[in-house]
């Protein structure tokens, strides 16, 4: 419950923040002109990560091997560009931190720790 509050109410209100500061800085034009950028390059950033997982899930869906670091790469991939295509630079950020493979190398066991605890409490079942 608390990360909803987080979501939905302190990191727009920083986002708000921080674009108006750029605003003030760097002005109207140039704070534009980067979010407009991050998220037409974000979104082809996004496009091609998500064909280079997609095409390593269905290798390894081929080969009879477990897909998990590509369906982890997958999600990872697929929430980066959608926080790129967030207007703000806290959301453009995390959404690079994403996209790009050596941070998500350094996530994947947090994540992986992660759903361990959830499936091993039961809130979250595989059949």
């Amino acid at each position: 419950m608390r990360w909803l509050i987080l979501l939905f109410i302190v990191v727009p209100t920083a986002e708000l923040a921080l674009l108006i500061y750029s605003g003030n800085t760097l002005g109207l034009l140039p704070t534009i002109g980067i979010i407009l950028l991050t998220g037409i390059g974000g979104g082809y950033l996004a496009k091609r990560q998500g064909t280079k997982a997609w095409n390593e899930f269905r290798l390894k869906m081929t080969t009879m091997e477990t897909p998990g670091t590509a369906l982890i790469d997958g999600v990872c991939i697929f929430f980066g560009g959608i926080m790129l295509l967030i207007p703000g630079f806290i959301t453009d950020a995390l959404g690079l931190i994403l996209l790009f493979q050596g941070p998500r190398n350094l996530l994947r066991p947090f994540i992986i720790s992660w759903l361990a605890k959830k499936m091993k409490s039961g809130r979250i079942v595989i059949r």
